[in-house]
């Protein structure tokens, strides 16, 4: 893509996902993003009513009165954006790709993290690592993250998430805030999702296209594998074939859904022809209240 033209993506995209940051998310981020603990804050003189486990001897032997602790929540987390760019992010028949998806919402949530002094870093994964932006602050470090998302070709294109949540599990050795994004089309990684989610909290995002769900009837049609670019002759005419089709992602959505819950990852389901801003409000919500 031509500098110029990343540019003003870059800038389209800032400027629509930082107002959503700043006046719709950054309270329920807050919320439903606490920080990892409580540090001292400051002492001041006991009150009736407070917690004498909290007194602070020394404070009080030196002014012969009681002092107490006051704790803090400790706010400033670590915010690791796990996003596939695997060849069906370039997936979608309604307003927008799976991938516009995918980079509007990783700047709201990286906007919504450095707005509450969070850093924010990334991984980019297909069927193996292929970009790691360490974690940082600040605005440009997040115009960065958004030109990445925008312009980065991968070098391959199957998925492999196992792979994503072993280097994140390796590479990020703090407990973090992490944001799985991803249309899931992948088996076989609850091992590692089971020990990434015991070290650090993963929040599961599934982007899909309405076409992900269901076939239309329209007859005879060629349909490409963007993953292992393979050409397939469907009769979507055929009552049996669209049945099958059908069933198979509730089958799949199904047992995401057992799997995540069995581990304990919140999630949310994205579709491409829908405002994204109504399930990330529900799932922040939920895990505020």
């Amino acid at each position: 893509m031509e500098a110029t033209e990343l540019l003003k993506r870059v800038r389209k995209i800032e400027i629509k996902t930082r107002g959503l940051s700043k006046h719709i998310f950054a309270g329920e981020y807050h919320s439903a993003f606490k920080g990892k603990g409580m540090a001292f804050s400051e002492v001041r003189e006991y009150q009736y009513g407070d917690d004498i486990r909290n007194i602070d001897w020394n404070v009080t032997a030196r002014f012969n009165h009681p002092y107490i602790k006051i704790y803090e929540e400790e706010r400033e987390l670590t915010v690791m954006l796990i996003v596939d760019v695997s060849g069906s992010r370039e997936f979608g028949t309604q307003s927008l790709l799976k991938k516009n998806i995918i980079t509007e919402i990783s700047a709201v949530l990286s906007f919504s993290a450095i707005q509450n002094n969070d850093k924010v870093g990334v991984i980019m994964f297909s069927d193996r690592v292929e970009k790691f932006i360490p974690p940082k602050k600040g605005k440009q470090h997040i115009l960065r993250i958004i030109r990445e998302l925008i312009n980065f070709e991968p070098v391959n294109r199957g998925t492999n998430i196992t792979e994503s949540l072993r280097f994140f599990t390796n590479a990020i050795k703090k407990r973090s805030t992490a944001f799985l994004i991803s249309d899931f089309m992948d088996d076989n990684f609850e091992d590692a999702l089971k020990i990434a989610s015991k070290k650090h909290d993963i929040v599961g995002l599934r982007i899909y296209d309405l076409r992900d769900t269901e076939l239309p009837s329209i007859g005879l049609i060629k349909l490409l594998d963007a993953e292992s670019s393979e050409d397939i002759w469907v009769d979507t005419s055929s009552n049996y074939i669209r049945d099958t089709y059908r069933h198979s992602w509730r089958k799949r959505t199904e047992d995401l859904n057992e799997m995540l819950s069995k581990i304990g990852v919140d999630y949310a389901q994205i579709s491409t022809d829908e405002d994204y801003v109504k399930p990330l409000m529900n799932l922040f919500k939920r895990r505020a209240g």
